[in-house]
C-alpha cells in the first residue's frame, strides 16, 4: 500500500475513533450522568417543580394560572396572579406552548388601554385607587408564565378571599406570610408569593381558617 493511502486511511481510522469516543463520552455517559445528578440533587426541579394535591399533578410551581371565569373576571375566592400574554390557546393567559409577552413598548396605545382596564376592574372588584395597585398586577410578565407576585399584589387581595370565603382575614393574612419567599441568595430581585401554590393551600382551608390538609 502507497505512504500516501497508508496516511489516508490512518487519518479516517483517527477520525473514526474519535467520533465513537465524542459520541460514547458526550452523548451517551455525560448525559446520563447530569440526569443522574438532577434526579437525586434536585428531584422536584428536574421533573417540572410539579404541584400536587392529593397524589394528583395540578400544575407546575414555575407556570402560573388563571383564576378568572369564562368573561376573565376575577373569582374573588382565589389569588389573583399578573395578566399573561401568552395566550394562544388559553384566552386568559397562562398558555405553556405559547410563552411570550406582548412586545408592546410602554408608551403603546394597546398596552396604557389595557393597563386602564385592568386597573379600573381592580379597584371595582378590591375597593382600592389605582395608587394602590402594583405595577405587576397589572402588566404581564417577559414570558407570559410567570406564577409570583407581589407582596403588595397579594396583600391587595387578602380581605376580598377572605370576605368571599367567609373567613377571616387573619387566617388569610398568615397563609399568605407562609406562602412568602425571600430575596434569592439573600439579595437578588424581590420578595414574591407563589400564587399557584398559595391557591393550592387556600384550597385546603376550612371555614375555620385552618388548613385542612397539613
Amino acid at each position: 500500500m502507497p505512504t500516501t493511502t497508508r496516511a489516508t486511511v490512518r487519518q479516517y481510522w483517527v477520525a473514526i475513533r474519535a467520533m465513537i469516543v465524542l459520541t460514547a463520552g458526550l452523548g451517551i455517559v455525560y448525559p446520563l450522568v447530569i440526569t443522574g445528578i438532577g434526579q437525586l440533587a434536585f428531584h422536584s426541579q428536574a421533573n417540572g417543580s410539579k404541584v400536587t394535591d392529593a397524589g394528583t399533578t395540578v400544575g407546575s410551581s414555575l407556570i402560573g394560572q388563571s383564576f378568572t371565569d369564562k368573561k376573565g373576571d376575577p373569582l374573588t375566592q382565589w389569588f389573583q396572579t399578573r395578566p399573561s400574554a401568552a395566550t394562544t390557546n388559553s384566552p386568559n393567559g397562562y398558555d405553556a406552548n405559547a410563552s411570550s409577552g406582548s412586545n408592546y413598548g410602554p408608551n403603546n396605545p394597546t398596552l396604557v388601554n389595557e393597563i386602564k382596564a385592568r386597573q379600573k376592574t381592580i379597584e371595582t372588584t378590591y375597593g382600592v385607587t389605582a395608587s394602590q395597585i402594583p405595577a405587576d398586577a397589572v402588566t404581564a410578565s417577559g414570558s407570559g408564565l410567570d406564577p409570583d407576585i407581589s407582596i403588595a399584589y397579594a396583600k391587595l387581595q387578602e380581605a376580598k378571599v377572605a370576605e368571599t370565603r367567609g373567613i377571616s382575614e387573619a387566617s388569610v393574612a398568615k397563609l399568605v406570610k407562609a406562602n412568602t419567599h425571600g430575596r434569592d441568595l439573600g439579595y437578588l430581585g424581590q420578595p414574591y408569593v407563589n400564587a399557584v401554590q398559595l391557591n393550592l393551600d387556600l384550597a385546603k382551608m376550612d371555614p375555620a381558617g385552618n388548613n385542612s390538609g397539613k
